[in-house]
């Protein structure tokens, strides 16, 4: 996949990404419930968010998708291969929501999921940065850009939980 690829429209469910095992995900088999992307790192102070995330999968599943972007750009807190990520995540977090292959969420080599989810211009909501490890981003189920949380907003805050319910 091309990184630099133009987003086709102002959705997200044009966008390409692999899953952590190299198969693409189709966003688009997701309209009709919320996503909630997450840059994820196994070896960050807040690795151990992976229980909550796992915890709000777990209750709200039936509207919700979390996805974790694995991403090694900072502190170099993700520089395990696919297989080393998945099993970490498994033994240690119980994680089986879905992973995409480690991808760059700022900077030249931006994923385009992340230019979408960073830049007005294409969410049509609102411009961001990511700044650290397990920043999320919370969709709606048309695909529409809700808000943006910062590392330090537990998965399992009211702030998330009230637009899940």
């Amino acid at each position: 996949m091309d990184i630099n690829q133009p987003v086709k429209d102002s959705t997200i469910y044009t966008i390409e990404i692999n899953a952590l095992n190299g198969n693409p995900i189709h966003l688009d088999k997701f309209k009709g419930k919320k996503l909630l992307f997450v840059n994820v790192a196994s070896k960050c102070g807040y690795t151990k968010q992976y229980g909550p995330l796992q915890k709000l999968q777990d209750a709200f599943g039936d509207k919700l998708v979390i996805i974790g972007c694995p991403c090694n750009q900072f502190g170099s807190q993700e520089p395990g291969n696919a297989e080393q990520i998945k099993d970490f995540c498994e033994r240690n977090y119980g994680v089986n929501f879905l992973m995409t292959e480690k991808l760059e969420v700022k900077g030249d080599q931006q994923h385009p999921l992340y230019q979408w989810l960073t830049k007005k211009d294409k969410n049509g909501n609102k411009s961001s940065n990511v700044k650290w490890n397990f920043q999320k981003y919370l969709l709606d189920e048309k695909g529409q850009l809700l808000e943006m949380f910062e590392s330090s907003i537990d998965p399992l805050s009211s702030k998330i939980t009230d637009f899940l319910k």
